[in-house]
């Protein structure tokens, strides 16, 4: 059973993946279709109306489970709320994420979420849509973005990522070793995690990087499980003792690269989680010690509510972090039961499960659009 668990999470993923790539995903009910003995009473008047309110959630990277479960997360979350929501992930293609936001400014949605959105274009198309008297909330992206007057840049807290993971390498390794980094550059979450990796070298002088890759791509843990396995060509046993990945695509890849080349001595240490990573995780002999995390589907469902405020009129902060949990292969292994995103808060508490930005009003118009 275990052998087809991981090939079968995998399958989901892509479908997933595959289902959201590349096109709009349309969904939602109106207000004739709602429970009429739920009384709509104290609802914002913008959400009682025949017409539903159309989003549109446009993300840059792609072709992950991790992806997939926030663009799940902001779906589910909107549809429960009576909402329209289309999703489009640009599988790191620059040009046609920029190519959507456009397309999508056309398109008459009531507001938008933008995912990792890193460059100074986004900065503009962002102006753009707020011109339009449109609401956005953006994820993981440029910084300047929380400077435009209604919009809300949403992160996972990435110095607590990065410094949870590797204070964890350090201990293990008691401050001695040589490792390989994958990270990439260019990304605002990356360059969070990539300041507290560098300060934790320089605080920890035995911790000597030997290798180093990263590219965001659609294939990225293809390409990762690729330039891992030259590394270990590269460095024998004995010479590489640790790999930090910053992102679970790398640490995907990585996990694989190792399992093949038979070795699982050098122990992997990352940042993200997804079905398939806990399957991995979880694998007798996996190399994977260490992830920290925020549910991605709980990311996707906060960034949902924040702009289900913002088309009510209400007050939003300007950033809001998302607190990040430890996931320890010890833990998961000593499961009695195969863990996965779902049972994940039986061994961390409260893994998944916030009301923040949840107001009585949302509570309310899930209740008259329950299925």
């Amino acid at each position: 059973m275990k052998r087809n668990l991981f090939k079968s999470t995998l399958v989901s993923a892509v479908a997933v993946s595959l289902l959201l790539t590349g096109c709009a995903s349309s969904g939602g009910t109106n207000h004739a279709s709602g429970n009429p003995k739920v009384s709509l009473k104290g609802v914002p008047g913008r959400f009682t109306k025949e017409q539903p309110v159309k989003i549109k959630v446009i993300r840059k990277i792609g072709g992950d489970d991790n992806t997939a479960q926030y663009l799940a997360g902001a779906k589910a979350e909107g549809e429960a709320l009576g909402f329209q929501v289309d999703v489009f992930t640009a599988n790191g293609d620059t040009a046609k994420f920029h190519d959507a936001i456009n397309q999508a400014l056309d398109q008459n949605y009531d507001g938008y979420i933008i995912s990792h959105g890193d460059d100074d274009a986004t900065v503009t198309d962002v102006k753009n849509i707020v011109a339009k008297g449109k609401k956005v909330v953006t994820f993981d992206s440029n910084p300047k973005l929380a400077d435009i007057n209604g919009v809300t840049l949403t992160s996972q807290d990435d110095e607590k990522l990065a410094q949870s993971t590797l204070d964890q390498l350090v201990k293990d390794t008691k401050g001695k070793a040589n490792i390989a980094y994958l990270w990439v550059d260019g990304f605002p979450p990356m360059v969070r995690r990539n300041k507290v990796y560098q300060d934790v070298l320089a605080k920890n002088p035995g911790i000597k990087e030997v290798a180093r890759f990263g590219v965001a791509t659609a294939d990225t843990s293809v390409q990762t499980q690729n330039a891992v396995a030259a590394i270990l060509n590269k460095y024998p046993k004995g010479k590489l003792d640790a790999i930090f990945a910053t992102w679970d695509a790398f640490a995907i890849g990585a996990a694989r690269a190792l399992k093949e080349a038979g070795r699982e001595e050098v122990k992997l240490y990352g940042i993200d989680v997804s079905n398939a990573d806990l399957q991995e995780i979880q694998r007798k002999g996996s190399a994977w010690k260490y992830t920290a995390a925020v549910d991605p589907k709980l990311i996707g469902a906060v960034d949902m509510r924040l702009l289900a405020k913002k088309l009510a009129g209400e007050q939003t902060p300007k950033t809001y972090n998302l607190e990040a949990s430890v996931i320890s292969q010890k833990d998961i292994q000593n499961s009695k039961q195969p863990v996965n995103m779902v049972n994940l808060s039986t061994i961390i508490p409260g893994w998944g499960q916030s009301d923040v930005f949840e107001t009585d009003w949302m509570k309310t118009l899930k209740k008259y659009y329950r299925k």
